[in-house]
């Protein structure tokens, strides 16, 4: 198997262990200048000029200081654009954070020291600005709890009770419902579980904060279709026409703050958007960067291919992606599929399997953990982002090897992502890298979130943290967070990707990408690297990491739980409490804030959430008007956690 020659002279007992904290005693000098002699390979990093952090701050920043303008190459091709690519953005000119870049900067930095590079560095700002990760108070934990043992003995009472009378909204009363299984008398249950318990009892209380119908673009703004319920959120549909209500109920929603219509007339909501995927801002100038591209692609090109790449499913545009791709984030060869979920849950089974150890980071994806799970590997889990038990199981499992057998293990993998989606820090993956080099373990990297997010031109955090991307054997991503796109790619050498493009099943058998959206992320990537003749990606890029740090910097000023890192676009806000799950989202929403909640299972039962999505589309007014809101709901819901123990 090519994937078994990556690499070579593999240990098969337990070296010496490595010092983690070696880094810790590198000055910042030593790791400025590794970096900088990576920019020859457009891999940009820190400035060489010492550990000053005056001079470090300006690193990634559009501007060098607060009020400084752009240098006269970006000043020059900012003249060369045309008035309709001027009036996309902000002039180059003005830094709309002017007042606040030091701060902001200096936030960055120290964030990017401590977890990225792991250096001390002077700083001029407090140090209560750099507290450490929120801690859930005990009042909160312990509310949290007793909330949901009220909603689990309510939920058991009414089942109790619907079970006696024979009515309720989940009892069919009548034989001829439409669904013949509804009678149990007939059919046994399909559905009788704790699961199943939990739809009924808990998520359809709350069923109206998630998946909502938007009829717009998924922009910096958008119009959300306006639902209602006539069993008790059981069951929700799209309102429609104000013709279907009373005067006395449309009145309500034609008085409203962000009443719209759409086609149809269908009443909509106008929002703030807080919650999509939409990082470079792709969703709110498509006209102005892709349209042309993608629009002209179906003019030699259908939509679908209508089989998978291994048998008709390969056009040209399969060919120019994957070839942009693997340029791009520095591998030789890259293999692009049809859906982001499925690229880990086909790839990692394709290159692991028996005999096999994956050892993956406690708060990977799902993904991540039905593809190793499916591999039929074994699995080890190290403590989230703690590379110094990552090597102790690295250690272990070479020195005892596999159960019973003790035989060595034929590959061990480490798979981490480069932003965690629930949790918006980035992956410490210097040292990750470090410790499987010292281990001969392989190193399968997710850069779903973190690719075209993350480093002075968007290569994700191999960029970021100044490692190279040969370090990394794999490399995984998708195109529906920063590219506009959809489906996913996976990277390597180019023996491995040819290895996966028979052996991966989302390869031989799913329908391949449609070349339409092929030609999204092509277009989508020339921006973002300067190839359409304008700096459109590289102000992209600005906006979207000065938004983000300006978001999270505003949140922590409130006293609010924020989790993550700065220069990270997701910013979650804990909660805590399951009733303010859905309160903090219907209070965003009559407020014209679209927000995204996630609640257990999808986070543990304690860590209730709001997950902030920062966009290069939002302006510094969008965010401050979304600041403003936010603050009146976080004295509404009491959830200034940082500041009383009691919210």
């Amino acid at each position: 198997m090519a994937f078994l020659r990556l690499k070579k002279n593999k240990p098969t007992k337990a070296p010496q262990a490595s010092s983690l904290n070696e880094n810790n005693n590198n000055s910042s000098d030593d790791i400025v200048t590794k970096v900088k002699e990576r920019e020859d390979d457009h891999v940009p990093g820190l400035k060489t000029d010492g550990d000053d952090i005056s001079t470090l701050m300006t690193v990634n920043s559009p501007t060098l200081s607060s009020g400084a303008s752009l240098s006269n190459d970006s000043q020059s091709k900012e003249d060369e654009s045309s008035s309709s690519v001027a009036a996309l953005s902000s002039s180059s000119s003005e830094d709309p954070y002017a007042d606040v870049r030091d701060r902001m900067e200096a936030l960055s930095l120290h964030h990017r020291m401590v977890h990225a590079y792991h250096t001390e560095t002077s700083s001029q700002v407090s140090r209560s600005e750099f507290e450490g990760e929120p801690v859930i108070p005990f009042f909160a934990a312990w509310t949290t709890y007793l909330g949901y043992a009220v909603l689990i003995f309510v939920g058991h009472v009414r089942d109790f009770c619907a079970k006696i009378f024979r009515k309720g909204r989940y009892i069919a009363n009548r034989k001829d419902t439409g669904c013949p299984s509804d009678d149990i008398r007939s059919y046994a249950p399909l559905l009788k579980s704790f699961e199943n318990f939990y739809t009924k009892r808990l998520y359809h209380r709350i069923q109206d904060c998630f998946n909502r119908p938007l009829a717009s673009s998924p922009g910096a703004k958008v119009n959300v279709l306006e639902r209602i319920s006539h069993n008790g959120n059981k069951t929700m549909q799209v309102l429609g026409e104000l013709c279907n209500l009373s005067c006395e109920d449309a009145k309500v929603y034609t008085e409203g703050k962000h009443y719209a219509t759409v086609s149809g007339d269908r009443v909509t909501r106008k929002c703030l958007n807080l919650g999509s995927y939409n990082y470079l801002g792709f969703a709110d100038d498509w006209k102005i960067t892709c349209q042309k591209g993608v629009l002209g692609s179906l003019e030699d090109l259908p939509v679908g291919m209508g089989s998978s790449r291994m048998e008709g499913g390969t056009s040209k545009l399969h060919a120019k992606v994957e070839k942009i791709v693997a340029e791009f984030i520095g591998k030789e060869d890259a293999m692009v599929l049809n859906m982001g979920f499925n690229t880990n849950a086909t790839t990692i089974p394709a290159l692991m399997g028996r005999g096999d150890l994956i050892v993956s980071d406690e708060l990977n994806h799902t993904s991540i953990v039905n593809g190793a799970r499916n591999s039929g590997s074994a699995i080890r889990c190290f403590r989230h982002n703690d590379t110094k038990h990552l090597e102790e199981i690295l250690k272990e499992a070479i020195v005892l090897g596999q159960p019973r057998t003790r035989r060595p293990w034929k590959r061990i993998m480490v798979i981490v992502e480069g932003i965690y989606s629930m949790e918006g820090e980035y992956c410490d993956l210097r040292n990750v890298v470090k410790v499987c080099k010292e281990y001969g373990a392989y190193v399968y990297l997710d850069e779903a979130h973190s690719i075209g997010a993350m480093g002075p031109t968007g290569r994700g955090c191999c960029e970021y943290t100044g490692v190279d991307p040969k370090d990394v054997d794999i490399l995984m991503g998708t195109f529906t967070k920063s590219f506009g796109g959809m489906g996913g790619y996976v990277a390597g050498s180019k023996d491995v990707i040819d290895f996966l493009r028979n052996k991966c099943a989302a390869s031989s058998y799913h329908t391949s990408l449609s070349p339409t959206v092929c030609q999204q992320i092509i277009s989508s990537f020339e921006v973002i690297m300067g190839r359409d003749g304008t700096d459109i990606g590289k102000q992209k890029i600005n906006a979207l990491r000065d938004n983000s740090n300006y978001f999270r910097m505003r949140l922590s000023d409130m006293g609010l739980h924020v989790l993550g890192h700065y220069d990270s676009p997701i910013m979650p806000v804990m909660l805590y409490n399951p009733t303010k799950i859905a309160a903090f989202s219907r209070e965003c929403l009559k407020r014209g804030l679209a927000v995204v909640v996630v609640g257990f299972p999808a986070v543990p039962i304690l860590m209730s959430r709001a997950r902030f999505c920062i966009s290069a589309g939002h302006t510094r007014e969008d965010l401050d008007r979304a600041l403003a809101e936010i603050d009146e709901i976080a004295d509404l819901l009491k959830l200034r956690y940082a500041k009383s123990t009691f919210g």
